[in-house]
């Protein structure tokens, strides 16, 4: 069974799992998963769209709420009322750091940011590159990968963070202010991104700082006491997520199809969209590079305390959390076996 829950409502559950505790997915007889999703292409889009999950578990009541941003949904694990969600690695790094501790852990690797993350320029703000940028209005959601990103930009050609300013805006509230004539740059991700493109220039891309070292991932996570009460639904989940890898790789109008039903675009425009993410089949999460398996961790930890480094030089996070820590929250239980 589905239910598709709004943010309005994402935020009324929020609030009433901050005054109850048995909200918490922990209990092995409540066989409910709350999801939180993002509205950019994604094989999570499909695993919603063609109902993968509800036919693999047809005994779990399963809720599907739309989050604009790991922020948010950083906030809704802390106040245990969500499972699981789709969420960038900058706000992971944040969430396995103090002062959050938050008890996740990382299950599933579902893209590598490519061209479908940018840094554009609107036209007429006079800027041609990224050191173009001092004294001008940035938009970007915070704790996002889209801000991790703009701040490797921005180290990478010299400019202290004191030099721009830089406004915290969901991706739908920076098209509203590029549209006024607020802003003078942004950095996000699709589908908006291909809004911005029409009036800006592309200054950097996501896919141009991970070749700099500063890669963004968008992870799969979910809480630890779900992973505990519930680890077979936690295998069925994953086994969804690679199904949808496979199909677009196997099938790209298809996966285009259901993408563009969830994100309101034509099946051209979701797979055009589709091209410029980076998408890793399901044999290469439990590889060395990624996940790691049930043996060995990989390196997506290493990658990981290297984000929350970063955060913590740019004074965005208290402490890094070490290696060890890290390597601990990646589940790697069943790996390659449970991935299908």
């Amino acid at each position: 069974m589905r239910k598709t829950v709004s943010l309005l409502a994402a935020v009324s559950l929020l609030l009433t799992a901050c005054g109850d505790g048995a909200a918490s997915g922990g209990d092995p007889a409540r066989k409910t998963i709350r999801i939180a999703y993002q509205a950019f292409p994604s094989g999570d889009l499909i695993v919603k769209n063609q109902g993968l999950l509800e036919d693999a578990l047809p005994d779990y009541q399963i809720t599907w709420t739309k989050f604009d941003s790991g922020a948010s949904i950083n906030t809704a694990f802390v106040a245990g009322s969500i499972d699981i969600a789709a969420i960038g690695s900058s706000p992971v790094a944040r969430g396995l750091s103090a002062p959050l501790n938050i008890p996740y852990q990382v299950a599933f690797v579902l893209d590598v940011a490519g061209d479908n993350e940018a840094l554009v320029a609107r036209n007429g703000a006079g800027i041609t590159d990224v050191a173009g940028l001092r004294g001008k209005k940035v938009g970007t959601p915070f704790a996002s990968t889209a801000h991790y990103s703009l701040l490797a930009a921005l180290d990478r050609a010299g400019i202290k963070e004191s030099e721009v300013t830089i406004v915290d805006l969901e991706p739908q509230d920076i098209l509203a202010a590029w549209t006024r004539g607020d802003l003078d740059a942004a950095y996000s991700w699709l589908p908006s991104l291909d809004e911005l493109r029409k009036t800006g220039t592309v200054l950097v891309t996501s896919r141009e700082l991970a070749a700099d070292g500063k890669p963004t991932l968008d992870l799969g996570v979910v809480a630890t006491d779900f992973i505990q009460a519930h680890p077979a639904a936690v295998d069925a989940w994953r086994k969804a997520q690679s199904q949808a890898l496979n199909l677009i790789h196997d099938n790209p109008a298809a996966a285009a199809k259901s993408v563009g039903a969830e994100l309101n675009l034509s099946p051209e425009e979701a797979q055009q969209q589709l091209s410029q993410g980076v998408f890793l089949k399901p044999a290469d999460l439990a590889g060395a590079e990624w996940l790691g398996n049930s043996v060995a961790k990989g390196k997506l930890a290493e990658n990981l305390v290297s984000a929350a480094q970063f955060l913590k030089d740019q004074q965005k996070i208290d402490a890094v959390p070490d290696l060890a820590t890290v390597q601990a929250a990646i589940y790697t239980e069943g790996l390659p076996d449970a991935l299908g």
